[in-house]
Formats: C-alpha cells, structure tokens, sequence
C-alpha cells in the first residue's frame, strides 16, 4: 500500500549573511479535484489467465499481449452539490516489463446497483474492459463514480455531470499514480464506455476536448450502447416493448430514487411507487443490495411498480422529470474532433439501439460522421463482448496515425 502525503511548499526567509536564519515556514496546500489519496495493490494477472478471463466471458482475447497489474485509487473529488469527497476507482498496467510511457485509456462502466461490483473492488464483469485495454500496452483508469467501490455516499445514477467530474479526477490520480509506480503517461487518452458508461465517455470526451485538463488530450472515442436519448428512446421504449421488463424495472426504480436525491421528482415516495414497494424501494438502492436482490424484492413490470398517476406522467413528463431526462441527453450534441465510432446491437433490450442512432444524428448535426457498428442480434451484454476486442484495434489504428 502506498501512501502519498499531502504535498507541501516551504518559504525559507534568510537574514542578511546567513546569521539566524528563520525556521522554515511550512504550508500545507489545500486539497484539489484529483489529488491521490492512496494506491493499493489489487490484482497481478498473468497473460494466461487475462486471456483465460476473458475468453470465459464469451469475449475474444486474441488481442491480449501482456499481463497486467491492477491498484485501487482513492482519490479526491466533488460530489454533485460541489462539495470536497472522495471517490475510488481501478488503474490497470500492462505487466510488459517496460518502462515506456503509456497512452491511457478512460473506461466508463455501466449500471451497477452493488457498491462492491464497481471495478476497483471486484474481480468481475468491471474488468474485463479494463483488462484487456491493458494487456495490449496501455494503461486504464476506470473510476467507479460517486458512492460506488471504497467512495461514500450514495451514488447519483445517471448524473451526467458528477460522473463526468469523478471520472476526469479519476484521470488526474491516475497520472500521479503511473507516475509514482514507475510508469508515466502520455497524456494521450482514449475513451470508450459501456451502458450508462457510453453516455459518461462521451460527456467526458466533450469535456477533455474543450480543454478540461490541459494534461489530457483526447485522440478517440468508442462508447458502446450508451443512454444518449432518455426523453426520446430510453424511457419511451419502457412502454413500447423496446426495453425488457426486469430491466426496466431496475432503471426506473435506481434512475427516479437517485434523482430525486438531486431535484424533487416527487414529495413522498409514495406518490411515485406502489405500496409496498415504497416503504422499501430506497433502502433497497443504497448501494449495498445486490442486483438480484434488488430485483426479488420488486415486481415485474414498472407498471406494476409506479402509482397510476406517476406512470401517466412518466409517459407525458414535464416540469422536473422532464429536464431530469433532458438534462442528461446533450452528450452527443457536440462537435469531435477525434474519431468516433459508436457501438450497438439491434437485439439490446436494455439500451435500444434508438439511442445510439440518436447519438449520430446529433454528432451529424454539428458535421460530425460517427460511424455505428451494429453487433446484430445479441443482446446488451452481447453488444459490449464483441465490440471490445474492436475497439482494441481502433485504438491501435488510431495510435499507429499519430
């Protein structure tokens, strides 16, 4: 485990020819966004057992070139009201025996309701990612956002800005740490994400390219099946049949919950869920409920879980649901100057592949041609499996331009 203290500037005043000199006077600079708390050692895995990871996932590993090893950071940050917290996340290196600098790859994970699932705690589907960008010869930063991992508090789902904010300190924790574990980086970032994770990469590649960090620079993005249009795919698809029902059930519920921690959707909960699914449906989202547990403990079909009057008004929003939705729906309303890939798959029934086709004709109304790569008929965690072997050797292929 290393620690790092906090940095400190000493102002040494002398008097005239050295005669009694002061003491020196020692301040303590204040905490930033991104200044490294603590590393711990989490994880080494040999290229074998990378390779043998992946492949039980159903994901390719021909791409899989090095070990790697994998730290926890705790790191600083703000929570959505801007105040000072802390947040954890995985930084992966490839186990190559080098000493070069490496490019750094921001991978954003997707809807986790377990605290214990995110990245840097869990040696699950959250590193698969992360893994194998790092067996090819870069490192990873993948925060675990707000109240996810080792971070307090509870996490605000589906807030775009406080996950973009946690994942650019993720970023900056993640330069001192390569730097003080012997491996520096680039500077070169590469940012891809899966689910509520694709619509993270994009709001944070927006942010590096308009200068966010000046550390930072932004060579491509390669988001997969991310949440771009709430207001008019995600939630409309909830009662067209697009979105399967038990996955509907867990969006809803974690989505209206955490947002109302943020702006007043409604006054009690009550006046949103069914009884007796309101008197549990908050305690259940805390972050320390797994997902089938979650689940167990609600009904079938959203319908079943809102009052009749919120699920009217879940179909007609306005006033504060309405921009809840909105407000988070400007990812892609910009223009990159990097290249863009987007990945889907027409058999998603978690994130339909409305809101990847959303995303283009945003990017395409500011005359930027992302090209989409539909998976076909596999679902949400289908689509992720075998995009990411692809955006491996975008990434390459955008490297080997520069």
């Amino acid at each position: 485990m290393v620690h790092l203290s906090v940095r400190i500037a000493a102002v040494l005043s002398l008097v005239a020819g050295g005669v009694g000199a002061a003491a020196p006077t020692v301040q303590a600079r204040p905490a930033q966004r991104g200044d490294l708390v603590k590393v711990e050692a989490v994880s080494t895995r040999t290229l074998a057992q990378v390779s043998d990871f992946l492949t039980s996932a159903g994901i390719d590993s021909s791409e899989v070139r090095h070990g790697v090893r994998g730290y926890r950071l705790t790191y600083r940050t703000l929570t959505p009201q801007g105040i000072g917290t802390t947040a954890t996340g995985l930084l992966v290196l490839p186990d190559d025996g080098r000493h070069t600098r490496l490019d750094v790859v921001a991978d954003t994970h997707g809807t986790m309701v377990d605290r214990n699932y995110a990245p840097s705690a869990s040696e699950d589907d959250g590193r698969l990612s992360p893994y194998l960008h790092a067996s090819v010869g870069r490192a990873v930063a993948a925060p675990d956002y707000l109240g996810l991992g080792r971070g307090p508090g509870p996490h605000p789902y589906m807030d775009t800005p406080s996950a973009v904010s946690a994942s650019l300190d993720m970023l900056r924790a993640t330069r001192t740490a390569a730097r003080k574990l012997g491996r520096p980086l680039t500077g070169d970032v590469y940012g891809t994400g899966f689910s509520q994770g694709g619509q993270v990469a994009m709001a944070l590649g927006r942010a590096l390219s308009q200068g966010a960090d000046a550390h930072f620079r932004l060579k491509a993005l390669a988001p997969v099946s991310g949440p771009y249009d709430i207001a008019g795919q995600e939630v409309p698809a909830l009662f067209d049949g697009r979105v399967n029902d038990t996955s509907g059930v867990l969006y809803m519920a974690y989505w209206l919950t955490a947002q109302n921690r943020l702006r007043p959707l409604y006054a009690n909960t009550a006046d949103a869920f069914r009884e007796p699914y309101a008197a549990v449906v908050e305690g259940l989202l805390d972050t320390r409920h797994t997902t089938e547990e979650v689940l167990t403990a609600l009904p079938g079909t959203v319908k079943e879980m809102l009052t009749p009057e919120f699920y009217e008004r879940l179909q007609h929003p306005r006033g504060a649901l309405l921009d809840a939705m909105r407000d988070n729906d400007h990812t892609c309303d910009w223009k990159p100057r990097v290249p863009v890939r987007l990945y889907t798959a027409s058999g998603d029934t978690d994130v339909p592949i409305g809101n990847t086709l959303s995303c283009a004709r945003q990017l395409a109304a500011h005359g930027k041609k992302a090209p989409v790569t539909d998976q076909g008929a596999v679902g949400h965690s289908g689509a992720f499996g075998k995009s990411l072997p692809q955006i491996v050797r975008l990434f390459d292929s955008v490297a080997g331009t520069a």
